[in-house]
């Protein structure tokens, strides 16, 4: 049966415009995105079996080209649709701390930083950095290690802030391991920012490590 035949409170765009997008399960708020299902399929059938093939609607999210554009019903103009759709919601959440202050906003820090990295199949270390009120003036990828270990180069961290006029940073990395407990040496990496940071007059308000189901912060667990 297709949607248009449904019942008018199970079909997934009215049921979006009535309850709000929260409302709806994975596989209805993929078939929006989807549109249209295949033969003998609605789109939310088509929603399911893809959820299935793929394990989840995060890892479907996070499927490479060639993964995506492999699944029945899927191809290149979806997979480009889905990459602007993802990009639009991390502008947002980087327009949102660009507007406020990130001490006053850590659940929004903690998801801007979490979109950005849990994905990453490597070690990806990470700045945000921060104007004299506290707002984002940019965020920057600045070191990229094997799975195990990214090298950190103060140096360049103070040469990056310096050149944005950062008053503040905060540090983040990803675990790929998807274990977010800070190691012995990401503490020791910390120190040494903080020391290098320091002597131009500019803090590390915090230390966030990225992994699978949560982010850590070192300024919570006082590490910093």
């Amino acid at each position: 049966m297709a949607i248009c035949d449904w019942p008018e409170g199970e079909r997934p765009r009215e049921k979006l415009l009535n309850l709000g997008a929260h409302a709806l399960s994975d596989a209805e708020l993929l078939a929006i995105f989807l549109r249209t299902g295949v033969t003998g399929k609605s789109a939310v059938d088509l929603a399911r079996d893809l959820l299935t093939t793929f394990g989840g609607l995060r890892p479907l999210l996070e499927s490479s080209a060639d993964e995506f554009c492999a699944a029945h019903g899927l191809g290149p103009a979806k997979y480009v649709q889905l990459q602007a759709v993802l990009e639009m919601g991390q502008r947002h959440l980087a327009a949102t701390l660009e507007r406020e202050s990130a001490l006053e906003s850590p659940a929004a820090v903690r998801t801007y930083l979490s979109s950005r990295l849990r994905h990453e199949p490597r070690e990806v270390f990470a700045c945000l950095f921060l104007d004299n009120r506290h707002r984002v003036i940019k965020f920057e990828s600045l070191f990229f290690g094997t799975i195990d270990a990214a090298s950190v180069y103060p140096r360049e961290v103070v040469r990056r802030a310096l050149e944005h006029n950062a008053a503040a940073v905060i540090l983040a990395h990803n675990h790929p391991s998807g274990v977010a407990e800070p190691s012995r040496a990401d503490k020791q990496i910390t120190d040494r920012l903080v020391q290098a940071l320091g002597l131009v007059d500019i803090r590390v308000l915090d230390h966030m490590v990225v992994g699978d189901a949560e982010v850590v912060s070192f300024a919570e667990r006082g590490l910093i």
